[in-house]
């Protein structure tokens, strides 16, 4: 017997090929073969394919697409049709034809995707309308649904009117149109609004091509700002400017209306294009003024609400758009105009007196002060001439200055009347506003509400005494202070200045008298309405008269011989010269006094 021998191949010898344990030859088993590969569809990898359903489990769904072998598919990626049973198409792709175990891999979602893609597509080229599903909401709008691919719709893209809820619209199918992808991040962008416009576009152009002034229509309330209300005349929208919603004050629109409101409105004008259309409400509503009473009169007293306020006044409400305007000037009897928010403020409720009514142009001034007696009804009686008052200081002027007797009541103080003897170049280098002076009524002008006032009047005029110290020819010991217009100024005795012109500033040596020295000087003129007196240093020597100086009392006893008792007194008064000022005018009433008991 013949040894067998083994080898790495198998048995040496040995025809595998020829052993037929199935019953079938070589040649059968091969056209056997062949028979079966033509059975099988001819399928690629990362393609998509139709296949049925043969079996559904709780996990898994079993997808025969006449391959060698079926593919699972997990039952999750048929949520989206809870209908799924045995027998039904579906699509799936083909991931990989085996895997290491020899299993075909396939994937129903990533097929509805792989489709939903190329259909998008072909869905934004053609402009067809399509469905989906708002799955959630998003940031600026909600999630869809649409073929399984997660479209975008922004909140402006919903309605043609604003929305403020977007919740409402989640777990509704809705229809859109694709407007817009980005092939890059694959991006959807869809709107359910484009539907919308296209339907209204039809009823627009209806509108508008009807559109008359005048004319009448129904709207509804689309968006609220803060200078008017937008109206939505069915795919046409139109503005009511606030001034247009009502005869009375609006503050703010949404006192007025609110959004989604239906209402009538009247159209007021528009453009050429008709793309912008003014609106009104109040017009559909008759005037106010209209209905006002028509007994109503100038005198009358009417009380309203104050709704607006400004610098130069304040408007009250006597009736529901019926407006009358207080002048700040009819607050007060006083004639210092102040702010209308110092005796008014919005809200307040006010008694008035109709100052002027015009029916036909809407217009009414009122008056608050006529309500309280007016101060210069018994002026006379009240502020007689001569009488003394204490008045406050309200203003300058370059000729005066005005001071206030009592709310309403002002008087002026003209630059003259201010002092008797000092020269006053502007009514501020005396007193200064706020200042409470004495004066006294000079005069009254009831008819013309004008009274003058003088301050000086309340003292004697010094000038009555210094006209009989400083007659002419009497001499004086004074003091140069100052040069001017070719002129000295000299101070003499009791706080008066003198003038000395400069040929009389000439001293008996040649020289002429300087600034700061002190001389005689003799009165060369005395004019007591202009309160001006003129010296001479020179006429001393020239007119041959005494060197030595004279006092103003020797002067005064050459011409009117008066007591011891005056001289006294005017000696008293030269010593102290340089303390005297016009302010001494008790001391200068008694000189005068004296002076005339002893002539």
């Amino acid at each position: 017997m013949a040894e067998t021998k083994i080898t790495g191949q198998g048995i040496a010898g040995f025809d595998w090929d020829a052993l037929a344990l199935d019953g079938y030859s070589l040649v059968q088993r091969s056209e056997y073969s062949d028979r079966y590969e033509k059975t099988l569809t001819s399928i690629n990898e990362k393609e998509v394919v139709e296949g049925t359903v043969i079996a559904i489990t709780k996990r898994e769904v079993v997808i025969n697409i006449g391959y060698k072998s079926e593919g699972v598919v997990p039952v999750g990626e048929f949520r989206y049709n809870p209908e799924l049973k045995v027998g039904d198409k579906v699509d799936v792709f083909v991931e990989v034809q085996e895997d290491r175990f020899g299993q075909l891999i396939i994937s129903h979602k990533t097929a509805r995707m792989h489709k939903a893609w190329i259909h998008v597509n072909d869905v934004l080229r053609t402009g067809e309308i399509i469905t989906g599903y708002v799955k959630c909401r998003t940031k600026g709008g909600l999630i869809v649904d649409v073929f399984g691919i997660e479209a975008f719709l922004p909140g402006s893209q919903i309605d043609v009117k604003p929305i403020r809820d977007y919740d409402v619209y989640v777990g509704k199918n809705m229809e859109f149109k694709v407007v817009k992808i980005n092939q890059e991040f694959r991006n959807v962008v869809v709107s359910h609004k484009a539907l919308i416009e296209a339907e209204l576009e039809e009823q627009k152009k209806t509108i508008i091509s009807g559109l008359e002034k005048g004319q009448v229509l129904e709207g509804t309330v689309k968006n609220i700002t803060s200078y008017g209300v937008f109206i939505d005349l069915g795919g046409v929208d139109g503005l009511i400017h606030i001034t247009d919603l009502s005869w009375g004050r609006v503050n703010h629109p949404d006192e007025i209306l609110e959004l989604d409101q239906k209402l009538n409105v009247v159209i007021l004008d528009f453009d050429d294009d008709k793309k912008r259309i003014a609106l009104g409400l109040k017009q559909l509503q008759p005037h106010p003024w209209d209905a006002l009473n028509a007994d109503l009169k100038v005198g009358d007293k009417v009380s309203g609400k104050v709704v607006v306020m400004a610098d130069y006044g304040t408007f009250v409400e006597i009736a529901a758009g019926v407006e009358g305007v207080i002048h700040v000037s009819e607050m007060s009897w006083s004639q210092h105009l102040r702010s209308a928010q110092d005796f008014i403020s919005v809200g307040d409720t006010v008694d008035a007196i109709i100052l002027t009514l015009d029916r036909e142009e809407r217009k009414m001034s009122l008056g608050i002060k006529q309500l309280m007696p007016d101060p210069w009804e018994n002026i006379e009686s009240k502020y007689t001439v001569a009488s003394k008052h204490l008045a406050k200081v309200r203003n300058f002027t370059n000729f005066g200055v005005f001071v206030e007797l009592e709310e309403g009541v002002d008087g002026l103080i003209h630059i003259s009347d201010l002092s008797w003897q000092k020269k006053i170049k502007h009514p501020s280098e005396f007193c200064k506003v706020g200042d409470e002076m004495d004066v006294v009524v000079l005069e009254i002008d009831r008819e013309n509400r004008r009274i003058s006032l003088g301050h000086k009047q309340l003292e004697e005029n010094p000038w009555d005494v210094f006209e009989t110290i400083f007659g002419e020819g009497s001499i004086h010991q004074g003091t140069i202070i100052e040069n001017k217009d070719k002129s000295g100024i000299v101070a003499l005795p009791y706080g008066v200045e003198g003038i000395c012109p400069s040929k009389h500033l000439r001293k008996e040596d040649g020289s002429n008298a300087k600034v700061e020295e002190t001389l005689d000087f003799k009165v060369i003129e005395f004019n007591k309405e202009a309160k001006k007196i003129v010296v001479s240093h020179t006429r001393l020597f020239e007119e041959g008269d005494d060197k030595a100086p004279v006092s103003a009392n020797k002067t005064a006893s050459s011409k009117k011989p008066a007591g011891n008792s005056t001289a006294q007194a005017v000696k008293n008064l030269n010593q102290n010269t340089e303390k005297s000022t016009l302010g001494d005018l008790d001391a200068l009433s008694a000189l005068k006094a004296k002076m005339e008991k002893g002539e």
